[in-house]
């Protein structure tokens, strides 16, 4: 599985726009690392990058660039209205894919350290990072600002690095680095200019709600003369209320600070309610920035349970029903290919992949006489298309007079469809990846012992690679295997045909891949890695031919009555 982590570095500078070009260039240097974004504000002097890649790229190019900004940042001479600490004032890492909140903890801890040790900056650890609950907020750490920096050191203790401020400390300043959710940055409009009212929705939704007040206006406290709050009804929200003249509307502009807790179709939703408590109607909305692959995901999905339709849908129609629903293109147009963070990634690449080839291109690239693509990808293929093929006959059965009773069924088996049809098509470009890896491998120069022990191990690497690759096929045979056994025995009589060959495009894709983990073994040294893997493939291919078996006695059975 792919892994990727976001950073969203802030430094301290938003008005040389050649400092701001030595940082995006250190930063571009780091093989495996996409720079997204790159934010600067001249009346706040401050900039924010957006970048993502693999976990040790990303947690490098994030060292090289505070590594830069201390060296041609002065902090002495800084001044800009946005809060700020050091030269690099915040550091934040985000799990997006393959990737979990602790991963991205340790990802932020050991550059702290580094940062502490090797430039001697003070570091301090904040949110999912903090080693205390009170420095996971920000505004805690970072109180009193790169002024204040002096008397901190020696009432807060930096995390990593020096605690005795000195002219280094001086003119670097110190940074906060940490690891927290996806913000996502989005506006609600609505069908006035008023700024008022915009606000009130705000205040009755924001987490952090407003002043509690008696009935003639007074703020009211509690017994120590702390002013008390009504809280709001979404958490994980931060809101307020402005007038865009731009747009010539009001907007409720929203920071969502955990979408996997709050989802984003929940905050619309909760708007529109309150908007209509107000006479309001809610004329759309639009995302700030980048946006996650999974938050727009589980809008499609929302609304289509709304609907009363089969979850089994394609991914880019559940990313069309999100946009639909939220009118995210109402005040400039969203396009999923510039605002969802995976599918700007996938750009670069995408048109190098097989399966962004024209089928008939795809064929003929397999009939050349080149190696790759091979049975790998094949298997991967037919995997993809039993997965496609089960998926549709769920969707077919949905609904149907007769068949009502299994609709959650169906909609969960769609869906199940769906996702094990994405990992084969992935596999199917993986398969041909760990073939060229291992072809690479054994072009390594051999001409010193040092020469041939590096080989060795990168052949090694790549073997098991080669072999694991087909396995993973293998593997996800079994979950097909099981929907379409499922289907063959709930499905629509009408499209039972369909699920026939759903298994045995499966059937066929466990012996292709079986066959290629076995032609990959011999070359394999590792004596236990082995045998463990050929023992797990035998395994899976027997329960993967009987499940095939039962969906063909099923299927039979329709057809034959």
């Amino acid at each position: 599985m792919r892994k990727l982590v976001e950073c969203v570095p802030n430094f301290s500078e938003g008005r040389d726009k050649s400092k701001l070009e030595e940082i995006k260039k250190v930063i571009r240097s780091v093989k495996g690392v996409k720079l997204l974004d790159v934010d600067p504000g001249e009346a706040t002097n401050r900039t924010v990058f957006t970048f993502v890649g693999d976990p040790e790229s990303v947690k490098e190019a994030a060292f090289r660039a505070i590594e830069k900004a201390a060296e041609i940042i002065d902090m002495r001479e800084q001044t800009g209205a946005h809060p700020r600490l050091g030269a690099t004032d915040v550091v934040p890492f985000v799990p997006l894919e393959g990737v979990t909140m602790e991963d991205c903890v340790k990802i932020a801890r050991e550059l702290g350290e580094r940062v502490g040790k090797e430039l001697n900056i003070p570091v301090y650890l904040y949110e999912e990072a903090a080693t205390t609950e009170e420095r996971k907020s920000l505004s805690y750490v970072r109180k009193g600002e790169y002024e204040a920096l002096p008397e901190k050191l020696k009432e807060l203790k930096p995390d990593f690095g020096p605690d005795e401020y000195n002219e280094r400390i001086a003119k670097t300043g110190g940074t906060i680095i940490g690891a927290r959710e996806f913000l996502i940055a989005y506006n609600v409009n609505l069908n006035t200019k008023d700024k008022k009212l915009a606000n009130e929705i705000a205040l009755n939704i924001r987490e952090n709600g407003r002043l509690k007040r008696d009935k003639n206006g007074k703020i009211i406290k509690d017994e120590k003369g702390n002013k008390l709050r009504v809280p709001g009804t979404l958490k994980n929200v931060r809101a307020i209320g402005w007038y865009i003249d731009e747009y010539g509307i009001a907007q409720i502009s929203i920071n969502l600070l955990n979408y996997k807790k709050t989802p984003l179709w929940k905050v619309y939703e909760e708007v529109i309610e309150q908007a209509q408590k107000l006479g309001l109607l809610v004329t759309g909305s639009e995302v700030v920035g980048l946006i996650p692959k999974e938050t727009i995901l589980e809008v499609g999905k929302h609304f289509l349970e709304k609907q009363g339709k089969s979850l089994g849908v394609p991914e880019r129609e559940l990313v069309d029903i999100a946009v639909k629903s939220l009118e995210l293109s109402s005040v400039s147009p969203f396009n999923p290919d510039e605002k969802i963070i995976e599918y700007i990634i996938e750009k670069d690449y995408k048109s190098k992949l097989l399966t962004e080839m024209k089928i008939t291109d795809f064929v003929d690239e397999v009939s050349s006489d080149s190696p790759a693509p091979g049975g790998g990808s094949i298997a991967a293929l037919a995997g993809s298309l039993s997965s496609a093929l089960s998926s549709m006959v769920a969707a077919l059965s949905y609904g149907k007079k007769g068949y009502e009773k299994f609709n959650n069924e169906f909609s969960e088996l769609g869906a199940e469809a769906q996702k094990i049809k994405q990992e084969f098509v992935r596999l199917i470009d993986e398969d041909t990846n760990a073939f060229n890896l291992y072809m690479e491998a054994r072009r390594l120069p051999k001409k010193t012992d040092e020469d041939k022990q590096q080989r060795e191990r990168a052949m090694e690497k790549a073997a098991q690679y080669a072999a694991e690759v087909p396995m993973k096929v293998l593997e996800k045979t079994i979950g097909v295997l099981k929907i379409a056994e499922r289907v063959s025995e709930i499905g629509n009589i009408n499209s039972i045909s369909d699920v026939g060959v759903a298994g045995w495009m499966a059937r066929t894709a466990a012996e292709g891949a079986f066959l290629n983990v076995k032609i990959n073994l011999p070359s394999i040294n590792d004596d236990k890695f082995r045998k463990e893997l050929e023992s797990k493939a035998n395994e899976t291919l027997e329960e993967a031919r009987k499940l095939s078996q039962q969906v063909s006695v099923n299927v039979l059975k329709h057809l034959d009555n």
